[in-house]
């Protein structure tokens, strides 16, 4: 099992300023808004919300992903 490292509670930008490697999965899970104004104060599961993402799937995916560059 994948240790995790990255909440829900998270906020994206806090995630891809940590763990660059993650840009890459919010962009194939749909969340494109790495860059933008929401994602300095929404946090993962606000995110995923707005854009009808399963946010235990995408926290699993983030979490897979540090694991693999470690």
């Amino acid at each position: 099992m994948t240790e995790k490292k990255i909440t829900k509670d998270m906020s994206i930008t806090e995630v891809v300023m940590r763990w660059p490697e993650t840009t890459q999965t919010f962009m194939e899970y749909g969340l494109h808004c790495i860059g933008c104004w929401a994602a300095h104060y929404e946090n993962i599961e606000q995110g995923a919300m707005v854009h009808g993402i399963d946010v235990d799937q995408l926290v699993e995916a983030l979490n897979e992903k540090v694991a693999q560059t470690q």
